[in-house]
């Protein structure tokens, strides 16, 4: 029983070696590429390059897509990024030191479900808004409705004056200035006043001008 646990062991431990053996006869080279968008062909950036064959090392591309990372010939590499469907990458042999690799990505269309929006917090707030709402009136009866006194004072409180508005003010207040203005100036003049006219006549009837001088 020694003896065949002792073979066992010397079998897995050759094994063992063969496999160390056999990895570091792999060629090491620079992997690097382009990512790009299928059919845009804009750069992806910033996607997560994981080396599968060797212990699951992660690397990330740069803004513009690019990335470069020391590998193995014969690795398989992935490349994953939120929004685009994976891709498995194996490093071709090649007898150079290097390998350079254009990575395309297909985009996701995700369809998300139709959402509808209330302007109500609960469906008992909507009950009692519909249940308030008074649909008995016709377009007639809401116009009459909402052109009433009443109603006109309140929206001209709230509601401010459009630019014809306010022009056409502007030039009735002028108007009235001018034509106030105008009358001012007839009545002032003693000449164009028919009541200084007649006072006049009336002094002079009574001899008030006489009387001034025989004062003196």
């Amino acid at each position: 029983m020694p003896n065949s646990f002792r073979h066992i062991l010397i079998l897995f431990l050759a094994v063992g070696l063969f496999l160390t053996a056999q990895a570091q006869e792999r060629k090491i080279l620079q992997f690097s590429g382009l990512i790009t968008s299928v059919g845009s062909e804009l750069p992806v950036a910033y996607v997560s390059v994981t080396n599968i064959s060797f212990k699951n090392q992660v690397f990330v591309s740069n803004n513009d897509g690019y990335f470069s990372f020391v590998a193995h010939i014969g690795d398989t590499i992935r490349f994953s990024s939120v929004g685009y469907d994976p891709v498995t990458f194996v490093i071709p042999d090649t007898d150079l030191d290097k390998h350079t690799a254009h990575i395309k990505m297909q985009s996701l269309v995700i369809e998300l479900p139709a959402v509808t929006l209330f302007p109500w917090a609960s469906y008992e707030q909507y009950v009692s808004e519909f249940m308030a709402l008074n649909l008995g009136d016709d377009n007639i009866a809401a116009a009459r409705r909402n052109l009433t006194p009443e109603a006109l004072a309140a929206l001209a409180r709230i509601v401010p004056r459009s630019a014809e508005e306010i022009q056409s003010y502007n030039s009735l207040q002028r108007h009235s200035i001018m034509n106030n203005k105008n009358i001012n100036q007839r009545f002032n003049n003693p000449l164009l006043n028919p009541f200084a006219w007649g006072e006049l006549i009336q002094q002079i009837k009574r001899g008030d001008w006489s009387r001034e001088k025989l004062k003196y």
